[in-house]
């Protein structure tokens, strides 16, 4: 079996980790910044939000030419510190949250796919990570 890289990106929200949290882990949000681009979309989100509990991000190219779903389980959740999921294709994410004097820094490593490469997706997730930070800046 060939090992598969490990991708790490980071981003730092000017948000308190409640509120960086919320907005990561509920449906409600998760359907405003769950994209890498304005040409795609996550009109819906579902989660058990508990070790052991699924969920599944619709994600849809805007003009209906192509949509996924973006399936997993969680692994472990440690509340406002830490959000580890297996993927479908029994990839692993693992995403960190950890209090800064400006706001909380996020740092998720994730397994890579082979279908792709490696810099396109460090690129795309990031993309998505930067759209959180966005969002998450945007609510009072």
């Amino acid at each position: 079996m060939q090992e598969k890289p490990l991708i790490t990106i980071s981003v730092l929200v000017a948000r308190p980790p409640d509120q960086v949290w919320a907005s990561w882990s509920e449906p409600e949000h998760v359907v405003h910044w769950n994209a890498a681009s304005d040409d795609w979309h996550c009109p819906h989100a579902e989660t058990e939000f508990y070790p052991g509990g699924q969920f599944n991000y619709r994600m849809e190219a805007r003009d209906g030419s192509f949509g996924f779903d973006f399936r997993g389980a969680f692994s472990a959740i440690e509340e406002h510190r830490l959000i580890s999921y297996t993927l479908e294709d029994s990839r692993t994410v693992s995403i960190r949250f950890t209090p800064d004097a400006e706001g909380t820094r996020i740092e998720e490593t994730f397994e890579a796919e082979q279908e792709n490469p490696v810099e396109l997706q460090r690129t795309g997730w990031q993309m998505i990570l930067n759209r959180f930070k966005e969002y998450c800046e945007s609510l009072a």
